[in-house]
């Protein structure tokens, strides 16, 4: 029997519909697993490298840390992979989203904590995290209950009634890890969330991360702490000169080694002791 060309063409469209269906399927598969894709990556200023080619996979539901001395690219990387810095070159994926072409999208599966915390300090609290929920598209009576339920997550209190711009370092940080987690994201990307704040404080911040990370969020953290690190994160990267030096769970990272040895022996050290004996006598 010959088939007629409808024919032909409802059994080519049902195919195509098919294949289609089969890439879905394997596209979602693969966001299911990879949180966030990084292939590639390079960002210059002036002669400056920040980024050099970093390639690197967070699987989803991992902590995932990344660490390196200062200038190493650290917050350049995390920047472009929260969207707040374009690239010169190379691709970010977000849960299996293309953040170049797909920008607002890839943002809205993200929570993210900048490195330097500026934010609108002359709301209080409860303003500022009011501000965020909406932000987020959330409705009035969401944003109220959610931001109850994590100021006493993250021990807030009365503090909700003060102006940010009264907050200790330590609480701008749990206010404003607070404001990006509001809208339940998939991803979290935090730069340098435990620098100055207090360890019972930390306790507290990273309790709730565990919880969120053992319900299938995903953190993608930088911190100088690396016992820290050590201690919570399934995976790390250690980056030096915008390039990864190493990355892997963190026994294979460490190699046998504590993670801060193997920190120090990748990065090595441009320090010189010599040529101040003078420190050694008093001028008193």
């Amino acid at each position: 029997m010959v088939e007629t060309p409808a024919e032909a063409a409802s059994g080519a469209d049902a195919e195509s519909d098919d294949a289609a269906s089969r890439s879905g399927r394997d596209f979602g598969e693969a966001a299911a697993t990879v949180a966030i894709s990084i292939r590639g990556l390079v960002k210059q200023f002036g002669d400056n490298h920040a980024v050099a080619g970093i390639d690197l996979t967070v699987p989803a539901g991992s902590f995932y840390g990344i660490v390196g001395p200062n200038g190493a690219g650290k917050t350049t990387t995390l920047s472009i992979v929260a969207g707040l810095l374009r690239p010169d070159a190379g691709t970010v994926v977000i849960c299996g989203i293309d953040q170049a072409k797909e920008p607002l999208a890839a943002k809205r599966v993200m929570g993210v904590l900048p490195d330097r915390l500026r934010t609108f300090d002359r709301l209080t609290g409860r303003q500022l995290l009011y501000y965020y929920g909406l932000l987020r598209g959330l409705a009035a009576d969401v944003i109220e209950k959610r931001a109850a339920d994590l100021a006493r997550a993250f021990d807030l209190g009365d503090a909700l009634s003060r102006v940010v711009s009264d907050y200790s370092a330590g609480m701008t940080k749990k206010i404003m890890l607070a404001g990006a987690m509001i809208h339940s994201p998939r991803v979290l990307v935090l730069d340098e969330p435990f620098e100055s704040v207090d360890p019972v404080s930390s306790a507290v911040i990273l309790d709730i991360l565990r919880a969120y990370v053992s319900h299938g969020g995903t953190v993608i953290l930088s911190s100088h702490g690396m016992d820290l690190v050590e201690r919570v994160c399934s995976r790390v990267a250690i980056v030096v000169g915008g390039e990864v030096l190493a990355e892997g769970t963190i026994d294979e990272v460490r190699a046998g080694q504590t993670l801060e040895a193997r920190f120090v022996e990748l990065a090595g050290s441009s320090g010189e002791v010599e040529g101040l004996e003078w420190l050694h006598t008093f001028s008193d």
